[in-house]
């Protein structure tokens, strides 16, 4: 889809929901006033001691079944609540304590990560109208720099936006958005200071460098520009459940509440998206939930006129849109799983009676996405589980099948602002590749490597081994799993200690591709492998759908083979065996230890959607509603009974578990800090073994975790120093 020539988007890590009110029927909260009474804790916090959350009574009943929730109390919207916040800071104080020993480890692995990190770098250029566009890191700051050359790379520069100084006074910064208007004189910029995915716009005067008055706050962060250079649109969020629901259209030096409201979605299972086609003839609304799609579009000529209907939303039928010449054309879902191409003339839309065929439905191909250009286009395809970039005629014929020799890799598309270009960018990494980006020549049918990541010191890909293999769940499905390891550290005889990485939900697929930080395990020794799970899309949209709702347990079956399959083939030691995965991926984590704790010496479990049925009950919280085709509605008893059978926060057992980091950040809009809080209280109070049970809460970040080019690392740094200290890995 066509996102013009230097617009950043935040990607939106899909993910589940962050917490709820109570069982709807009935919600009884006995002893309320004793949070009053008793203080956070039962006992005054020592660091040396874990901290032992209060329990107060809170019964939650539906279906003719009740739950005491005893560590409700946790939860607070404000994030001012002092006894909340005091008991966080006491977990922080515990966990900083017992990991007192790796401070001088958690130092060298941050050094050596940011060490491998080119000091002073430069992305490719992109031409676009008549400008080179190109970004540019300085040592020792956290953010980039953007700017752009006039006609030639030897023209003076121009600076666009430094980020370092829009990010000076925060602790978090994140820019979600870069909009040039058509005539190249006036930019749109979305940012966030809090960590919240609320976006706030301000528009720039490129001839001045001055920014307009005007704030449009609350927003989802897109930004879209008519072809007049002084009206945009841009997505509003509900103020409560952050569900972007609204597009306003903004006319340039007046106040954002002036601004037109053009649509509302009512139904808060959809959410909105907005985009100018490829064409840039044509301003889109995209409205979607996980199953159903709706698209509406404006003239960007003329954009105070009503918005026309593309196609009305229509019962499982998913699909966007997109436009090149006089014909738009549509990746549907409709009679066809792994998905189809169409195209429709512009002036027989409204109906799909009219829609043409462009390619067809493969079994074993799903069609991931697609971009146009005026003579041909390009397709991203998952065959087997592989990202294929295919460049085809709009007849259909296949122009050039580009090829990649590694076993698992990742292979996506790169920045293609103009549709003219007989240039297509595209990026390409492995687990022992760094990225790169190369540019394909349609008709020499050739391809240049225009960039390939440095990693700074002693780093040669021959070292280390990527493979993909595919083991057997329990079922009999076959499940890929793709590997890395330094060779001359490694012996397939079940010594070396194993890190096994997953996901598996919203069909988000983790492709194999390289990683700076993972270095440091390599280099020591550890087997890295990410299980390509069902809930994925890795194998298709069936994978997808094998994997959520009533067959979500796939999901955490699946890994549980796939660790016992790589101890038994002699890729790690099943004492030494170690988990990791975030967001949905840390529900994943919370499951696969109630299930089978023993596989596991330690997990880490970042920011992870553990407490499913309170969540999905409160379609207050940002997400619920809209996750609702993920995982199942509970209002439903058939639902609520199949997710309290593995919903990790319900199904902790008075048993042995492994050692256990817990991340979160207090202004997580995903996944809301009191789910983790929760989770690690009534693990700590539960589990039979003296293993860590260690909850890290950042106080100033979000979903995301820290900002910013160096300081994202502390984190990691943090994370391996856990790993490596258990496993008994010393310098």
């Amino acid at each position: 889809m066509n996102k013009s020539a230097i617009k950043v988007y935040l990607s939106a890590v899909m993910i589940s929901a962050v917490i709820s009110c109570s069982d709807n029927n009935s919600n009884k909260q006995i002893t309320e006033t004793k949070q009053a009474e008793q203080g956070s804790m039962d006992s005054k916090s020592d660091k040396n001691m874990p901290p032992k959350a209060k329990k107060v009574e809170h019964l939650m009943s539906i279906h003719g079944y009740e739950r005491n929730d005893q560590y409700y109390w946790l939860r607070d919207d404000t994030r001012k609540n002092k006894q909340v916040l005091d008991y966080l800071e006491a977990e922080n104080d515990y966990t900083k304590k017992q990991l007192s020993h790796t401070e001088d480890l958690q130092k060298k692995l941050f050094e050596e990560m940011t060490g491998r990190l080119e000091p002073n770098v430069e992305s490719v250029p992109t031409f676009d109208k008549g400008y080179w566009f190109w970004d540019k890191y300085i040592e020792g700051q956290d953010y980039p720099i953007h700017v752009r050359q006039k006609g030639t790379l030897d023209a003076d520069e121009q600076l666009l936006l430094d980020q370092n100084k829009r990010s000076e006074g925060h602790e978090y910064y994140q820019l979600a958005a870069m909009d040039i208007s058509p005539n190249q004189k006036l930019m749109a910029i979305s940012e966030d200071v809090i960590s919240r995915r609320r976006y706030d716009i301000r528009i720039k005067n490129l001839q001045t460098a001055e920014f307009f008055p005007e704030v449009i706050e609350n927003t989802s962060g897109q930004v879209v520009w008519a072809n007049d250079n002084k009206t945009l649109f841009y997505v509003r969020k509900h103020p409560t459940t952050l569900l972007p629901n609204q597009v306003y259209r903004h006319e340039l030096g007046t106040s954002a509440e002036k601004d037109v409201l053009v649509y509302e979605e009512q139904d808060a299972t959809f959410y909105i998206s907005i985009y100018k086609t490829r064409s840039e003839k044509f301003i889109v609304i995209e409205i979607s939930s996980t199953m159903n799609s709706e698209v509406k579009f404006v003239s960007a000529d003329t954009p105070s006129d009503e918005f026309t209907m593309f196609l009305k939303r229509e019962k499982e039928h998913l699909f966007t849109v997109d436009h090149i010449g006089d014909q738009f054309y549509i990746q549907s879902d409709f009679e066809a799983l792994n998905e189809r191409l169409w195209k429709v003339a512009e002036e027989k839309i409204g109906t799909k009676e009219h829609w043409q065929e462009v390619i067809a439905h493969r079994e074993d191909t799903l069609i991931q996405n697609f971009e146009l250009f005026n003579d041909y286009l390009v397709l991203n395809e998952r065959v087997k589980g592989l990202e294929k970039l295919r460049i085809r005629d709009y007849a259909g014929k296949i122009i050039a099948d580009l090829a990649f020799d590694d076993e698992a890799y990742n292979a996506s598309f790169g920045n293609n602002p103009d549709p003219a270009s007989r240039i297509f960018r595209y990026a390409y990494s492995s687990m022992n590749t760094p990225s790169s980006v190369y540019d394909y020549n349609v008709d020499n049918k050739t391809s240049e490597l225009k960039k390939q990541d440095k990693v700074i010191g002693e780093f040669h890909p021959a070292q280390y081994h990527s493979e993909r293999i595919m083991i057997d769940a329990r079922d009999g499905v076959k499940v890929p799993v793709s590997i890395v390891y330094r060779k001359d550290k490694f012996n397939k005889d079940s010594t070396n200690p194993l890190l096994h990485y997953g996901y598996g939900s919203y069909g988000a697929s983790t492709d194999p591709s390289f990683s700076i930080s993972r270095l440091s395990l390599l280099d020591r020794g550890v087997v890295f492998a990410i299980s390509h799970i069902r809930g994925s899309n890795m194998l298709g949209r069936k994978w997808y759908e094998d994997g959520k709702k009533l067959t979500k347990m796939n999901t955490f079956t699946d890994f549980n083979d796939a660790t016992k399959s790589l101890v038994k083939q002699g890729y790690g030691n099943p004492e030494r065996v170690y988990a990791m995965g975030g967001s949905a991926g840390g529900l994943l984590m919370g499951a696969i230890i109630n299930m089978e704790p023993d596989l596991y010496h330690g997990v880490i479990a970042s920011v992870p959607f553990v407490d499913v049925i309170t969540t999905m009950l409160d379609e207050s919280i940002p997400l619920t509603s809209g996750d609702l085709d993920e995982w199942g509605n509970p209002k439903n008893k058939e639902y609520y009974d199949y997710m309290l059978s593995y919903s990790p926060y319900d199904q902790v057992k008075v048993q042995n578990y492994p050692h256990l980091l817990v991340t979160t950040g207090l202004h997580d809009s995903q996944v809301q800090y009191w789910e983790p809080a929760k989770w690690v209280a009534k693990l700590r109070d539960m589990k039979t073994d003296n293993n860590l049970l260690l909850l890290d809460t950042d106080m100033e970040v979000g979903h995301g975790g820290k900002s910013g080019r160096y300081k994202r690392y502390l984190d990691r740094a943090k994370e391996y120093a856990f790993l490596l200290d258990l496993a008994g890995i010393k310098e």
